[in-house]
């Protein structure tokens, strides 16, 4: 087997269902600055918060509009999408396939996005998605750009709350260790470290994917979602802002409650961030 390159963290996914209007309003008022609304050639709709190295995505559909793509329409709202970069994904589904780690076949897809200069382009991808079967309550894939140059521009990075990358991943898990070993056999050996009595993360470019009990989730998180099953579950995002203190002055001014943690970081609840808890830092905090 080749050695994969190092996992770095391309975008978060946001499941909204036919829920887009209240939830960019939801995001607005926390301060991130979206893309207007896109449309993929699946049916999909979504917005962008795009930062330094990564994004995060608001996705799901219009009213009246079908889609065929089950992993919005009956997975769960809120953090449903852990996305890394890959800049070779043919080669990627080879050598995943070559591991014995299930892997869907890759799929390639579009998004018209209208530039500042007012021409529309088109933004292109192919993704590469672990089998539906290993990550339960959403889904990890890997999302190979063909034109980033669409999708990361400077003039969309500029956020009223501060905000410069994803730092941070959460995903609750009864038995972190389980879950976090499907990601031993893909980027590994030897990627994850032990965090606390029974937790994991795997550094991923600026950020980290934490993997957690549900108790230890709640311990710094406050409420977040759960399952009735016993599955694993995204349930937070750390964030990096350029000033907490402008972070808190958006919030206060948007009337959206948070709470100032021991740390000095913010901490929005999941039920204020659309299903997802949301805790902005200063510096190396995730």
């Amino acid at each position: 087997m080749s050695q994969l390159p190092a996992p770095v963290l391309d975008h978060v996914v946001i499941n909204v269902k036919g829920e887009l209007e209240p939830s960019v309003d939801i995001y607005r008022r926390l301060g991130f600055a979206l893309t207007e609304r896109g449309h993929h050639s699946l049916g999909t709709s979504n917005h962008l918060a795009i930062f330094g190295e990564n994004y995060l995505e608001l996705l799901g559909y219009e009213a009246g509009k079908s889609t065929a793509r089950p992993d919005v329409t009956q997975a769960p709202l809120g953090l449903t999408g852990l996305v890394f970069k890959t800049q070779d994904s043919l080669g990627l589904f080879a050598e995943l396939q070559a591991r014995g780690v299930g892997v869907e076949t890759p799929a390639e897809f579009f998004r018209p996005v209208r530039l500042p200069d007012g021409t529309t382009q088109d933004a292109r991808f192919r993704t590469v998605r672990l089998a539906s079967e290993l990550v339960r309550n959403g889904r990890t894939f890997f999302c190979h750009h063909f034109t980033p140059e669409h999708v990361w521009r400077d003039e969309w990075r500029d956020h009223p709350n501060g905000v410069t990358d994803i730092v941070g991943f959460v995903i609750a898990s009864p038995n972190p260790a389980v879950t976090a070993a499907l990601y031993d056999r893909v980027f590994g050996p030897g990627v994850l470290a032990a965090t606390g009595t029974q937790g994991y993360s795997l550094t991923a470019g600026r950020a980290r994917v934490h993997f957690v009990t549900p108790l230890d989730a709640e311990r710094r998180f406050g409420k977040v979602e759960t399952t009735d099953d016993g599955s694993e579950r995204n349930v937070a995002l750390i964030l990096r802002t350029r000033s907490l203190a402008q972070t808190q002055a958006t919030l206060k001014e948007n009337g959206v409650p948070w709470t100032a943690l021991a740390d000095g970081s913010v901490l929005v609840a999941a039920a204020d961030g659309f299903h997802v808890a949301l805790q902005f830092v200063e510096g190396d905090g995730a």
